[in-house]
């Protein structure tokens, strides 16, 4: 068989961009933000919105405790970066800013740049991940309950979707997410995952890696990592195995809205992302992510203002008999609420407090973010009165 010429490998390639680039049109990249506005609106409606806002806009004096965002927001140190860069807002990033956020993250963590891709947030590497090794004879591998938005993108590659119960302690099952399928192009871990907020050990993540079908990846999601005592997988990229890190700025940060994430891996895994797209940084973003990694104190302080306020609230469902699942080390848990959560949902709507979504698996079981001591104090009293009904 005859080798093929270049311009048969350049035709090749170009094919090969024309359907990444179709995959990729093929279905939206979903967000935190579009599936518990999905669930908003699902729910009884919000009601008139104020003079000049949207019409699906939330009252502004409704406690929003479901889309697992930091109600801290950006730190003062991110909020300087970006009033000092947005003049320069006209032109393109001839500064590298976004080189020097790479530059920097990698620095922190023992990395290389060339292990580190910047998006605007980690939605994105997320979607592309799972569109470059998932197919129709590839599987994408999932905890159930867990984030869905890999399943969506799986879905757009013509994936099979395996969901996988958690195990009796609410982590990932790895050993039984290894076998579910010997063609497996994705295993996702998600840890602590969403919704749970539970924790899947470092000694599971490197137990998956070792054993996992050939040509796989084992895709871990550290949306949370910072709020959870627990090792992050970081190093496990600098030892050049078979996975991609996922890291967002939009959890402890308080970025959400300003849209800054990380994939992170050997360079030939980040190579199989870019045919998807990888639009430029906003500037904002880059110099505001630099900032907040640059704040030594940041994290610390906030991990221990949001487990603080998270301890009290367990300790209150707790007194009152409510059944929180597992033992969450993240900004989010779940309630088994005995009953349709759905309607609970709505009922909370109802009283002004917007509570996040259920799954399939746990139809009874809605997932709470933790807000502020005032937000919570604001949910247990509607989600007490919800619940005597």
């Amino acid at each position: 068989m005859s080798k093929p010429t270049s311009d048969e490998q350049a035709l090749g390639r170009r094919s090969f961009l024309r359907g990444a680039a179709f995959l990729a049109a093929a279905a939206p990249i979903l967000t935190e933000a579009q599936l518990a506005h999905a669930a908003q609106a699902a729910a009884a409606p919000t009601g008139l919105a104020l003079h000049g806002q949207s019409p699906n806009a939330p009252p502004a004096d409704m406690v929003l405790i479901n889309a697992n965002e930091n109600p801290l927001g950006p730190s003062k140190a991110a909020c300087d970066a970006i009033a000092r860069i947005a003049p320069l807002g006209g032109r393109y990033d001839r500064y590298g800013e976004t080189e020097m956020l790479v530059r920097t993250f990698a620095a922190q963590n023992g990395l290389k740049p060339e292990n580190v891709a910047a998006y605007a947030g980690s939605s994105e590497p997320l979607h592309y991940a799972v569109l470059a090794f998932t197919s129709p004879t590839r599987s994408f591998i999932t905890a159930d309950p867990s984030y869905e938005a890999g399943m969506y993108a799986a879905k757009t590659s013509q994936a099979k979707v395996i969901k996988v119960p958690l195990t009796a302690d609410h982590a990932h099952d790895v050993k039984a997410m290894v076998a579910a399928d010997p063609n497996a192009g994705v295993i996702y871990i998600c840890n602590p995952n969403n919704p749970t907020g539970t924790l899947t050990t470092k000694q599971d993540i490197v137990w998956a890696l070792e054993n996992k079908p050939a040509g796989a990846i084992v895709l871990v999601d550290e949306a949370y990592i910072h709020l959870a005592d627990t090792a992050d997988a970081l190093d496990l990229v600098a030892a050049g195995k078979d996975l991609i890190v996922l890291r967002t700025f939009s959890k402890i940060y308080g970025m959400a809205g300003i849209r800054c994430g990380f994939a992170v891996a050997r360079p030939d895994l980040l190579a199989k992302l870019t045919p998807f797209g990888q639009n430029a940084m906003p500037i904002t973003a880059s110099a505001a992510a630099r900032a907040s990694l640059e704040d030594a104190a940041l994290i610390p302080a906030r991990k221990k203002l949001i487990g603080d306020v998270r301890r009290d609230t367990f300790a209150w469902l707790k007194a009152n008999n409510y059944k929180v699942i597992g033992e969450p080390q993240s900004n989010c848990f779940m309630i088994d609420t005995g009953r349709d959560g759905k309607a609970v949902i709505a009922a909370m709507k109802a009283r002004n407090v917007m509570i996040g979504r259920t799954w399939p698996i746990w139809p009874n079981a809605v997932r709470v973010s933790v807000g502020t001591p005032e937000e919570m104090a604001k949910f247990k009293t509607a989600f007490k009165a919800v619940m005597s009904a």
